[in-house]
């Protein structure tokens, strides 16, 4: 964009307001990449975790860091969520001290959170009856996406608040597809990530099976990736973090178990019979068993025949 972000004005619900300046709660990697991001756009941003160590990496690269929700409300009526799971979101919204007691008029919350749909949207109507507005926008592409800029974000909420998201959601992706009502993106992040489960999976699978007979690892992925097997996993994460043994790509095991386990319960809300779906769930459920928490998510291949 050409235009200088942080004079521009628009008008929401009748309200003038400058959009120049946001607030973020949760400065961990995702959280202190979006940061970088919006700061290089030249948005003014405001932030508060309760960690330390991470306040600090954020105050170095920029970030203005408030005490606490209370006084990043005072500064922004637009704030973006980086949070671990429903549970902090909610806590950040409605305890005591958050979001709900001391948000400007008519603010406007993203939360890039893997969170849960039903918590969303009962979220969402709460906010909506105080005048506020809550989008779901959870997010692809890891700390090295946000930092740059180019993740991917699917969209939950009315369409005049991803109307009034717009200039902050460019600055930190390179793709928004909106998927309709409120917790429509959590739903459609949880199934992704499922999907990623699975396909780190059946990838590990079947490199174990193409070593076994001969083939070259780094050969095969390459073939692959030519051919009508590719994904993300086999693009991405196999060169990337796992034929090299790296396993740094900044996701833990603990997160996507937790999105593997909430995709689980989606199908059972839903009545369905997944049979497949049902297998890569147990698998990921048992890693916890012998591969740490923190571990990078990517090592889940250690419990199939690639790590044998």
């Amino acid at each position: 964009m050409s235009h200088n972000k942080s004079d521009r004005k628009y008008k929401a619900k009748g309200i003038d307001m400058v959009k120049g300046t946001i607030g973020i709660v949760g400065l961990g990697r995702m959280g202190n990449g979006m940061a970088q991001s919006l700061l290089r756009e030249g948005f003014n941003v405001f932030g508060t975790d309760i960690g330390e160590a991470q306040r600090q990496a954020a105050k170095e690269v920029g970030v203005s860091i408030v005490a606490d929700i209370k006084a990043l409300c005072a500064e922004s009526s637009v704030i973006i969520l980086s949070l671990p799971m429903a549970k902090h979101v909610q806590a950040v919204i409605r305890n005591k001290g958050g979001i709900i007691n001391h948000a400007q008029p008519n603010t406007l919350i993203i939360d890039t959170s893997t969170s849960e749909p039903e918590v969303t949207r009962s979220l969402s109507t709460e906010l909506d009856q105080l005048g506020h507005q809550l989008l779901d926008c959870p997010v692809s592409g890891g700390p090295a996406g946000a930092e740059a800029g180019t993740m991917v974000m699917v969209v939950g909420g009315e369409r005049s608040s991803l109307e009034r998201a717009k200039w902050y959601l460019d600055a930190l992706s390179s793709k928004v597809v909106y998927m309709g009502k409120s917790g429509n993106g959590h739903a459609a992040k949880l199934i992704n990530n499922l999907l990623c489960a699975a396909h780190l999976v059946t990838t590990a699978e079947a490199v174990a099976l193409g070593t076994k007979a001969g083939l070259d690892p780094e050969d095969l992925i390459a073939g692959l990736n030519a051919g009508s097997g590719r994904s993300a996993i086999s693009e991405v994460n196999f060169p990337r973090w796992i034929l090299n043994q790296s396993f740094d790509s900044g996701f833990t095991m603990q997160l996507m178990r937790k999105d593997v386990r909430l995709a689980k319960n989606m199908i059972g809300e839903m009545g369905l019979e997944l049979p497949l779906a049902e297998q890569v769930a147990e698998i990921w459920a048992q890693s916890e068993e012998n591969i740490p928490d923190q571990d990078d998510f990517n090592c889940i291949i250690k419990n199939t025949g690639l790590g044998e």
